[in-house]
């Protein structure tokens, strides 16, 4: 079976290929366009194919995918300032693989977002909404997941990202409150059902996959620090410092790791439904403190950080 990942060089496809080869899949062809992530990545996995490119750009890349049995979609564009990188990078890139692979018809694996149905309204949650218009109006035989916040391994965004600050940092500042209740789903758990999804090819459903511990921000953030073995203070600023501090920030860095928008998100009082996706797809759910010492404890992965 040929399984292609593509933005496989990100948090998703480096936890996913590692647990894909376990179980015995080897013909593996990853795509992603960020050079050193994709080095890392063929650092790991001399033994799959990775190929470095850019899907929203017709450079040839089509030819390596244009005979798989399985597609798993799990490029995108989460965060930054410009508007045309979210548009290129989750609508274009999404038509041009479509396209692709229309000839073949594999079972395709989107990796939607929990933000479709949120109450949020910036360029991630539209252009999101509008990859996975595409991905349920193409014919395709498809699956839609929609996860809630991921993290794990290699994460170099979100929740690994403010570990790391915390491990930098003798203060972690937490906006206003902090009583956001968060829903963080272990990508393990995640990587898991796709695998059950390659197994067993449930067609024409979309899966709201939301973690199954809900949490106050604040408190994730403590939990995150225990585990991680930080020792940063955990200090409230209020939130239109907090916001002005982020948009100053974004004036020096063109890909901000945490935007003003993404702020305006963290605060929107979303609570996501949960479904029984470890009856639904036979997996187990990980205790979220058991998930959080698996991310930051593991022997070899919990070291190597991703570039943004």
């Amino acid at each position: 079976m040929k399984i292609v990942v593509t933005g496989a060089a990100g948090l998703l496809g480096q936890n996913l290929i590692p647990r894909l080869k376990a179980r015995g899949n080897p013909a593996i062809v990853a795509l992603d366009k960020h050079e050193r992530n994709s080095a890392i990545l063929r650092r790991l996995h001399p033994d799959i194919e990775i190929r470095v490119c850019d899907l929203a750009v017709d450079d040839g890349w089509q030819a390596a995918i244009a005979d798989a049995d399985v597609v798993v979609l799990a490029h995108a564009q989460i965060g930054g300032t410009d508007k045309d990188r979210f548009v290129a990078n989750n609508v274009t890139a999404t038509q041009r693989v479509i396209d692709a692979i229309m000839p073949r018809r594999p079972y395709v694996i989107h990796v939607s977002s929990s933000v479709v149905n949120s109450a949020a309204d910036d360029w991630y949650t539209q252009t999101k909404g509008e990859q996975e218009e595409l991905v349920r109006t193409s014919g395709l035989p498809a699956v839609v997941l929609r996860p809630t916040l991921m993290f794990g391994w290699f994460d170099r965004k979100h929740i690994g990202w403010l570990a790391r600050f915390m491990n930098r940092h003798a203060v972690f500042p937490i906006p206003g409150h902090g009583r956001y209740v968060r829903q963080p789903l272990y990508i393990g758990d995640f990587c898991d059902i796709i695998m059950s999804c390659i197994e067993r090819r449930p067609t024409g459903m979309n899966y709201n996959i939301s973690g199954m511990e809900r949490i106050d921000y604040i408190d994730l953030m403590r939990a995150v620090r225990e585990a991680s073995g930080a020792h940063a203070r955990i200090i409230r600023i209020p939130y239109r410092v907090f916001w002005l501090l982020l948009q100053l920030y974004a004036l020096f860095d063109a890909d901000p790791p945490f935007t003003a928008k993404q702020l305006e998100a963290l605060v929107t009082p979303d609570i996501f439904d949960v479904i029984d996706w470890p009856g639904i797809f036979t997996v187990r759910h990980t205790p979220l403190k058991q998930a959080l010492t698996d991310t930051f404890r593991h022997p070899v992965f919990s070291d190597i950080v991703l570039e943004f």
